[in-house]
């Protein structure tokens, strides 16, 4: 029997009474089961911090001695006990090392999905799909109206100008997913990674992922080649160069209203859209979907008298 308070949503983030635990907690807590690490679902100091590899390493990155008490790693499929719930990681596709968490309780699973995506990215594991109870997922894009482009068409946009382009992309997964991608699709640019950006990019590559060639950002180098340079920033110093001359301006997102500005519209996101969420759906064959992050209200409508959709938000 589904039980409908297995996770309930409160200030502190997704809890599960069953296990004491919380799924990406928002505040410190003693047992966090941190599913990527993305600032928005991976905070500093939880006592007991159960993830995978390469989520421990871009957490210790970012909040040095403040990253957390214990950390417990798992690998893929690796079953461990949390207070009489069996948890397990699978490959999410959003980001190196991002998982979905399958959680199983009195012969329950409930699967919450944390942020992933279905396109393809050789930057990080692919998503698998495993059969559960309960889907719980992120409905960022969940709007029938928005059906994200291929990653390889629209980064050949980029090919459409020899002017050097400043492309904002967030530190970690999007911007070593562009590095790729323009290896691949963008032979004649020359790539400059912001400073604030290479730790990220060496610890892909210390866990295996080849990304292809960059350099670091010098500023010399930029102001001698007029042409076919690209220089990637995190989004702050993209919102601070709002005046940089001589370069086009891009930023890479699914979200509409971020492109308004920008003379290339780059629709690249690690999110899955509204066919990929009922693709998902289709393949883990709940009985019941939560829903989380963003609005669930169009997926509700949409399984109207064939699925409990229940927005935990």
């Amino acid at each position: 029997m589904i039980l409908d308070d297995f996770i309930v949503i409160t200030k502190t983030g997704l809890f599960c009474s069953y296990g004491d635990f919380y799924l990406d907690p928002k505040e410190i807590v003693k047992n966090a089961v941190i599913s990527h690490a993305h600032g928005d679902h991976a905070i500093g100091g939880n006592l007991n911090v159960f993830c995978t590899e390469a989520t421990a390493l871009f957490m210790k990155h970012r909040y040095r001695k403040f990253a957390g008490g214990e950390f417990h790693l798992k690998t893929y499929h690796e079953e461990f006990d949390l207070n009489g719930v069996r948890i397990s990681f699978i490959p999410a596709g959003h980001i190196l090392g991002s998982a979905q968490v399958l959680m199983e309780y009195k012969g329950v699973k409930y699967l919450y999905t944390g942020d992933y995506k279905l396109q393809p990215d050789k930057t990080c594991e692919p998503i698998e799909f495993v059969g559960a109870d309960v889907l719980i997922t992120e409905t960022t894009f969940a709007d029938p109206n928005t059906q994200h482009p291929t990653a390889e068409e629209e980064i050949l946009k980029l090919n459409s100008t020899q002017t050097n382009i400043m492309l904002g992309a967030y530190a970690l997964g999007k911007c070593q997913r562009l590095i790729s991608l323009m290896n691949d699709h963008c032979p004649e640019k020359r790539i400059l990674v912001h400073h604030s950006m290479l730790p990220f990019v060496k610890i892909y590559e210390q866990m295996g992922v080849n990304l292809g060639r960059y350099e670091i950002y010098d500023r010399k180098v930029m102001k001698n080649n007029q042409t076919n340079m690209i220089y990637l920033v995190p989004p702050m110093v993209f919102k601070s160069y709002f005046k940089a001359i001589n370069v086009i301006r891009v930023f890479a997102t699914g979200w509409k209203h971020l492109q308004n500005n920008n003379e290339i519209q780059l629709y690249i996101s690690d999110h899955a859209d509204w066919n990929d969420i009922l693709l998902t759906a289709e393949k883990v064959k709940p009985s019941q979907i939560w829903t989380n992050h963003g609005s669930g209200l169009q997926l509700k409508n949409h399984f109207d008298g064939k699925l409990v959709v229940k927005l935990l938000n």
